[in-house]
């Protein structure tokens, strides 16, 4: 039992006041209990009727998780911290690969509607991350693997948290277009320009050496086994397995 992850008094002060009030029916699980059993299928990556018995009936661990998924209880989540918690101007953009389980590979819609894609390591998944000057993720997007970077940071940065004078991304997201988008918006883009460019882009080199911060953000979320290698069919869960991860990481 020792071993079991428990969300801490700490995290649950953080997530508490977001649960359900006044639910019709029977009184529900516990809310911590079913959590952490949520919590320990993602970080120890096992299946869900794995989940040991003490953290509740392991259908309702996983039948908290996929109708809370379905209501978008949990991208909510992260977002209302993110939105509260947002800290300076500055941000950083990037994206992370993450490889789809065959098993993901025939979810509803086919697997580009489930943001399942070809790209070098195989079928993935893009994960689309954009950072406040902690590191902390304010935004988490899905894409199919062979999704552009550049083409998809409109949508990302349409969800940003807070304000945002400054953007940090390296050179997949060298494009005029972008660049002219984000001065109209105010925001002054760090941004190195490609090798095969014929005008030379000047950037920030100091600032854009806190771009580490997002690179340790996505190997942070990959700690949890369950987000490193996605074994969900919908692209629904797999999101709302990837907020649940970030608040306990970041925001808690």
């Amino acid at each position: 039992m020792a071993d079991l992850f428990w969300l801490s008094d700490e995290q649950w002060a953080v997530i508490e006041p977001f649960m359900p009030r006044d639910q019709p029916g029977p009184e529900r699980k516990d809310d911590r209990r079913i959590i952490s059993g949520i919590l320990h299928v993602l970080t120890s990556g096992c299946r869900w009727r794995d989940c040991p018995t003490a953290y509740g009936p392991r259908t309702t661990v996983y039948n908290r998780f996929n109708r809370w998924s379905r209501r978008g209880f949990w991208k909510a989540m992260l977002a209302a911290l993110a939105k509260a918690g947002w800290a300076g101007d500055a941000a950083a953009l990037d994206s992370s690969y993450v490889r789809a389980h065959r098993s993901a590979h025939g979810g509803k819609g086919g697997p580009r509607a489930q943001a399942i894609g070809p790209s070098r390591g195989g079928q993935t998944t893009k994960l689309h991350a954009l950072t406040d000057v902690l590191g902390r993720p304010g935004v988490l997007l899905l894409t199919p693997g062979n999704a552009s970077d550049v083409t998809t940071a409109p949508a990302v940065l349409a969800e940003a948290p807070g304000r945002i004078r400054r953007l940090a991304a390296d050179k997949g997201y060298d494009a005029d277009w972008l660049r002219a988008d984000l001065r109209e918006n105010g925001i002054t883009p760090v941004i190195p320009g490609k090798r095969g460019r014929r005008r030379k882009i000047r950037h920030d080199k100091r600032r854009y050496r806190e771009r580490w911060r997002i690179e340790a953000t996505f190997n942070r979320l990959k700690d949890f086994r369950r987000i490193a290698t996605r074994y969900d069919k919908l692209a629904r869960n797999y999101a709302s397995a990837l907020a649940l991860a970030a608040v306990i990481a970041f925001w808690c």
